[in-house]
């Protein structure tokens, strides 16, 4: 891989993460994803399986051998995502609250790490070896 297709990937991932997670996220996956029972985990797991479909569009592109990465994005997102949501939810925080903020934040980063780790994956699949 080239430093330009290293930087597109990541780019790629952060896209995906973006439009996953805010463009493509429905009101009903977003308010309902951190509550107890089957409508949770209903609008957890279709958040889950979009974050699933746009891993795998990048991973197709860029190493289609590793195809198997959505699957464990599906499994990675769900955990961070119900984590947070199940903690939000039963401390009732709301988007006025600092501590909402706070796990909305350390989520967000949750979900950056796990790209990277992808895109550390991938290129060490390509070939390149990390010192």
């Amino acid at each position: 891989m080239t430093p330009l297709s290293i930087l597109l990937l990541y780019i790629a991932f952060r896209a995906k993460q973006f439009a996953c997670d805010f463009l493509l996220q429905t009101d009903w996956m977003a308010l309902n994803k951190g509550k107890p029972g089957l409508e949770g985990y209903k609008a957890l797991l279709s958040h889950c399986l979009v974050h699933a479909v746009g891993t795998l569009a990048i991973v197709l592109i860029f190493a289609p051998s590793l195809w198997w990465l959505a699957l464990v994005d599906f499994i990675i997102h769900s955990l961070i995502d119900r984590f947070k949501g199940i903690l939000s939810f039963e401390r009732g925080w709301k988007y006025t609250d600092r501590w909402f903020w706070w796990s909305f934040g350390l989520d967000q980063e949750a979900h950056n790490f796990t790209h990277l780790a992808y895109l550390l994956i991938i290129v060490a699949q390509s070939g390149i070896v990390f010192i």
